[in-house]
C-alpha cells in the first residue's frame, strides 16, 4: 500500500476493525518512512448491481448517484448525511442480500420513498415530485393528502 502523502510503500497497521455494517474492514496504517497516518479499507467483492431504466437500458448501480439524489430531496431538510448514507447502504444491502444481479429502477425508487416518508415528509415529497414524475399541483396534493391520512 503506498502513502498517500509521501509514497513509501511499506507501512504498518494500528488497528483493524470492522464497519458499522460489517461489509468492511476499517484498518489505520502508518507509514514508516514519513510516520503519517492514513485510513484504508477493506471490501468485500461483488458483482455489479444492474439498474434496468424505464426505457429497459441497463447501467451499473452507483450508490453515490441515489446519495445525490437523496440529498437534492434533503436539501435544507434536518436529515443528516450519515441517515441518507444508511438508507442507501440499507437499499444496496437488500438487494445482493436477495442475490439480485439486477433490479428496476421503479424497485429502488420505492424503496428509496419507503425510508423516506419515515425520515421526512417533505423530502418524501420532494423525491416522489420526481420519481412519480408529477405534472400538476393537484398531484402534489394528493400525495400530501395521503401522507396526512396516514399519519
Amino acid at each position: 500500500m503506498k502513502c498517500p502523502f509521501c509514497g513509501f510503500e511499506e507501512d504498518r497497521v494500528i488497528d483493524s476493525r470492522p464497519t458499522e455494517e460489517g461489509y468492511a474492514i476499517r484498518r489505520r496504517r502508518e507509514c514508516l518512512d514519513c510516520k503519517k497516518r492514513f485510513t484504508t479499507y477493506e471490501n468485500i467483492e461483488r458483482k455489479p448491481l444492474m439498474v434496468i431504466k424505464k426505457d429497459n437500458s441497463r447501467q451499473v448501480f452507483e450508490s453515490s448517484k441515489l446519495l445525490s439524489r437523496l440529498l437534492i430531496a434533503c436539501a435544507k431538510r434536518p436529515v443528516s448525511i450519515a441517515v441518507l448514507e444508511k438508507i442507501v447502504s440499507d437499499i444496496e444491502g437488500i438487494f445482493y442480500k436477495d442475490h439480485l444481479r439486477e433490479v428496476s429502477s421503479a424497485e429502488i425508487g420505492d424503496e428509496v420513498m419507503e425510508r423516506l416518508k419515515e425520515v421526512d415528509e417533505v423530502a418524501y415529497v420532494r423525491f416522489a415530485s420526481v420519481y412519480k414524475d408529477f405534472n400538476d399541483i393537484d398531484t402534489f396534493a394528493k400525495e400530501i393528502r395521503q401522507i396526512k391520512k396516514e399519519r
